[in-house]
């Protein structure tokens, strides 16, 4: 019954996460890039405007909070891992199309976090909340669908936010320090309740302090690669170029892939990576504090620049050129490239590696507890919370010492299934984006307040 389950919810994730959804959430990217003037040219102001303090602004934490968060709950093993399974299973070729998605995605996560704000609400208790339900009802009167985009939200939270990642963290301490799943578990269990009880703010600034300290050594350690590979490491790039367009430059070690192939695996691994257009970093972008939509828009968008365009790049040139240094450097999964590249730092190597994916799948808990919270409490209201909160901290547990091959396709389908209503309110409201674009950003009025 188990197995009949699993082959049933992987097809249907396979199906879902298709070229039909590939070529809709990038032909989004396209649109909205192409509609908005190239927003990417923006992205030095927009890295600005995220440690910009808003004190006097309305909202529940700080631009720099709400990027924080958003990061915590992207950056996670997919960052790492996930680059290098797209290497394994489409070639080299796959790093620039991964780049590319992240690039043309910086349009679509500044269209989410502008409609975050545009139709963001605030309770009674003083809460500020928004999201892509909030869009789909307010701007668009669907509310049927905003439902099914909360509900889709608050499954895939317990799924590719919660045990996934306690799963992957009691993995890798069991196999790399022999320390039991159950000790694990408990271990982060009790971490994780410490700070989500706390709300929105202690997760903010759990995340504020996170993110910025587990991002800094991971990049360091790539930069080290990328020096000791320094003579690779132009030989890298050019492969990644040319074998994206034309596999057959694809030699050095590097299996043999199609166009095709190379561009599925890219693509996908770029748009898992930085979530936009899959409708979660909104829901924390309505909490920020900002005079305006365009200004939080510009933010947001940072986000998807830091975890593609900065640290999948990174990952994928590490592991390539790596590839092309040390020949003995095998293919059998991604998991294996990764350690393979790390490890040939000496001494702190794999400890760095570690480090980063424990902290990075940790995060990753923590950013998407409070995207599931926002969608319980759109679906049922705030005394729900605390429910969820609990029922959040006991699946970490669970995560930790169960087999979850059932939970990665389940948490797929999830992910797939908000992505849909999310890009229907992007397409269906792109003409309020454009003209909240143009009255605060072509018009050069971003200090005004809205």
């Amino acid at each position: 019954m188990t197995d009949r389950l699993n082959d049933l919810l992987a097809a249907a994730s396979s199906w879902l996460w298709g070229w039909p959804l590939l070529v809709l959430l990038l032909g989004t990217h396209l649109f909205l890039t192409i509609r908005l003037r190239f927003p990417q040219r923006r992205i030095f102001t927009a890295i600005r405007l995220s440690v910009k303090r808003e004190p006097d602004a309305t909202g529940d934490v700080s631009q720099f909070g709400s990027l924080a968060t958003a990061l915590a709950a992207t950056i996670g093993t997919g960052n790492i891992i996930g680059v290098a399974t797209a290497i394994a299973l489409g070639g080299p070729g796959a790093v620039l199309w991964c780049w590319l998605t992240g690039v043309f995605g910086i349009s679509t996560k500044y269209a989410e976090g502008l409609l975050a704000i545009k139709y963001r609400i605030k309770t009674p208790e003083g809460k500020m909340l928004g999201g892509p339900m909030y869009a789909l009802e307010r701007g668009l009167g669907w509310r049927w669908l905003a439902v099914l985009f909360a509900f889709f939200t608050a499954c895939a939270s317990f799924g590719i936010g919660n045990s996934v990642q306690a799963n992957a963290i009691a993995t890798l301490t069991s196999e790399t320090y022999s320390i039991s799943p159950y000790v694990t578990g408990g271990v982060v269990c009790l971490l994780t309740g410490a700070v989500v009880l706390g709300g929105v703010k202690s997760i903010a600034r759990v995340c504020s302090m996170l993110v910025p300290f587990m991002a800094f050594f991971y990049i360091l350690g790539c930069i080290y690669i990328l020096c000791v590979n320094a003579s690779f490491l132009w030989p890298a790039v050019k492969l990644i170029c040319t074998a994206a367009f034309s596999p057959q430059a694809a030699g050095g070690g590097f299996v043999g892939t199609t166009v095709m192939m190379a561009a599925r695996f890219g693509i996908a691994r770029g748009l898992f990576s930085n979530e936009s257009g899959l409708g979660s970093a909104p829901i924390v972008a309505a909490a920020a504090q900002t005079r305006n939509p365009v200004r939080q828009a510009l933010v947001s968008s940072s986000g998807t620049f830091w975890d593609t365009v900065v640290i999948c790049a990174m990952t994928g040139l590490v592991i390539v050129s790596s590839v092309l240094a040390y020949p003995d450097i095998t293919f059998d999964n991604g998991a294996i490239l990764t350690k393979a590249a790390f490890a040939k730092i000496p001494v702190v190597g794999t400890p760095l590696l570690t480090f980063g994916l424990l902290t990075f799948a940790f995060s990753t808990i923590l950013g998407w507890c409070y995207y599931g919270e926002r969608a319980i409490e759109y679906l049922r209201g705030h005394r729900w919370v605390i429910a969820y909160r609990v029922a959040y901290i006991c699946v970490v547990f669970i995560g930790s010492v169960v087999n979850l091959s059932i939970v990665w396709s389940f948490a797929d389908c999830m992910n797939a299934l908000m992505a849909i209503p999310n890009l229907i309110s992007l397409l269906a409201l792109s003409g309020i984006i454009v003209s909240e674009t143009r009255k605060y950003l072509w018009s050069n009025r971003l200090d005004d307040w809205d």
